[in-house]
C-alpha cells in the first residue's frame, strides 16, 4: 500500500499517463471518419513506424515523459536518432502498435472507472440509474458509499501498473541500438582521450614555464648581479609568452574552435627549449641528426613534448646542471635521449630518481599512443630519458 502510495504521488506516473493517452486521439479522429473499422489505426501506423524520423520523435517522447529521471543518464536509455537500419524501423513500428493497444486500455478505463464512481454516488444519494451505467450490479445506498472510491483508486492502480510497462516495452523496443551504442561508446572515448591529451599539454607547457620562471628567479636573487638579473627577467619574459601561447592553443581545443593538431609545436622549434634552458644556467650538449623538419606530425608533436617534459624534471629536480641532449632518427624511428647527472638529494615528487609522477606517466603515454615507449631511470651514474618512436607505424 505505501509503495502505491509513493507511486501514485510522484509526477512521472501522470506524465506517463500523458503518454498513454496520446495515441488514442488517432483513433478518434478515425472513429470521426468511419465508426465500422476501428481497427484500421493499426494500420495506418505501419507507414508512420517505416519513416526514420519517427524513431527520433517517439524517443524523445519517451524520454521525456516515460523517463524523465534518465534523461541525464550516460548512454541515455532511449534512441534519440533517427533510424538507420530496418531493424531499428521493425522495433519501432512493433513499437507504435504496442503503444496504440495499450492507449486503448487507458484511456477506456480512464473513462469507465470515473463513471463507476459517480454511478455509486448516485446510487448513495438515492438517484436512478440510467440504461448506460458502469455498474454491474446496483449495491444498496450505505455499499455505494464505500464503494465510491474504490474506482478510482483501481484506475490509479491500472495506471501505474500501465505506465511501468510501457516503461519496459520502450526501453527494449527505442533503446539504443548495439550500433549506437558503439558509435556512442567511440564518441565517449575519444572524449575521454582528448581530455587526457589537454591536460598533458597543460602540464608539459604550463609546468616548464614555471620550472624555468622559478629557477631563473632563484638563480638572479642568489646572484646579485644587476646584469644577470636583466637576463634572467629577459628569459622569464621569453619564457611566460611561449607558455601563454601554448594556452591559447590548449583553450581553443576547450572551445571547441576547430583547432588543428598541426598548431601545436614541433621538434622543429626544439631550439627554443634548449634556448630556455641554457638561460636557466644549465649548461645544454645537443646533437640533432637528421631530417627532423620532415617528421610526420604526430611524431615531431609528441617527441617535442617529452624533450619539454625531461628538461622541465631537469631544471625542477636537479637545478642548472649540464644536460645532454640527442635526438635523431635511426632507421624505423626516432631516437631522443636526455641525460643528466644525478641530483644529491633524491626527488619524492617524480621525474627525478623517485617514484613515477604525472610527468613520467605522461611521457610513457605519449610515447604509446604512438606504439613507441619511453625507459626512464639511473643509466651509467646519470639519469636518462631515453624515448624511441616508430615512424612506419605511423606513416
Amino acid at each position: 500500500m505505501q509503495r502505491l502510495f509513493r507511486a501514485a504521488v510522484r509526477p512521472v506516473t501522470y506524465s506517463r499517463w500523458v503518454h498513454l493517452s496520446v495515441p488514442v486521439l488517432l483513433l478518434a479522429v478515425w472513429m470521426f471518419i468511419e465508426r465500422d473499422t476501428p481497427w484500421m489505426p493499426l494500420l495506418l501506423v505501419i507507414p508512420l513506424g517505416l519513416l526514420p524520423w519517427m524513431r527520433l520523435a517517439e524517443g524523445l517522447q519517451a524520454q521525456f515523459l516515460l523517463a524523465p529521471h534518465d534523461r541525464d543518464a550516460d548512454g541515455g536509455r532511449f534512441s534519440t536518432v533517427a533510424s538507420k537500419r530496418w531493424g531499428d524501423r521493425w522495433r519501432t513500428l512493433l513499437w507504435l502498435e504496442i503503444r496504440l493497444l495499450l492507449s486503448v486500455l487507458t484511456v477506456g478505463a480512464s473513462v469507465l472507472l470515473p463513471v463507476a464512481t459517480v454511478d455509486l454516488i448516485r446510487v448513495g444519494v438515492g438517484g436512478p440509474l440510467g440504461d448506460d451505467s458502469a455498474l454491474p450490479f446496483t449495491p444498496p445506498p450505505w455499499a455505494a458509499w464505500l464503494l465510491a472510491p474504490v474506482p478510482l483508486l483501481l484506475l490509479i492502480g491500472i495506471v501505474i501498473l500501465l505506465g511501468r510497462l510501457v516503461t519496459s516495452i520502450a526501453r527494449q523496443l527505442l533503446g539504443p541500438s548495439s550500433a549506437e551504442r558503439l558509435t556512442a561508446l567511440e564518441a565517449r572515448t575519444e572524449q575521454l582521450l582528448e581530455r587526457t591529451r589537454i591536460a598533458r599539454e597543460l602540464h608539459d607547457s604550463i609546468g616548464h614555464a614555471l620550472t624555468v620562471a622559478v629557477v631563473q628567479a632563484g638563480a638572479a636573487r642568489a646572484a646579485g648581479d644587476p646584469e644577470f638579473t636583466d637576463r634572467a627577467l629577459s628569459a622569464i619574459e621569453e619564457t611566460g609568452r611561449a607558455a601563454l601561447d601554448d594556452l591559447e592553443r590548449v583553450l581553443l581545443v576547450l572551445r571547441e574552435s576547430g583547432q588543428r593538431s598541426s598548431q601545436r609545436p614541433t621538434l622543429a622549434e626544439a631550439d627554443r627549449l634548449l634556448a630556455s634552458a641554457r638561460a636557466s644556467g644549465a649548461i645544454v650538449d645537443a646533437e640533432l641528426r637528421g631530417p627532423l623538419a620532415q617528421l610526420t606530425g604526430p611524431v615531431t608533436q609528441e617527441g617535442y613534448r617529452i624533450l619539454q617534459e625531461a628538461l622541465t624534471n631537469v631544471l625542477r629536480h636537479c637545478g642548472p646542471v649540464p644536460v645532454r641532449v640527442r635526438i635523431g632518427m635511426v632507421a624505423d624511428r626516432l631516437d631522443l635521449e636526455v641525460t643528466n647527472p644525478l641530483p644529491d638529494k633524491p626527488s619524492v615528487t617524480g621525474g627525478g630518481v623517485g617514484r613515477s609522477g604525472s610527468g613520467l606517466r605522461g611521457m610513457r603515454e605519449r610515447a604509446a599512443l604512438l606504439g613507441g615507449e619511453v625507459d626512464t631511470g639511473p643509466h651509467r651514474g646519470d639519469w636518462r630519458v631515453h624515448a624511441r618512436l616508430p615512424l612506419e607505424r605511423i606513416r
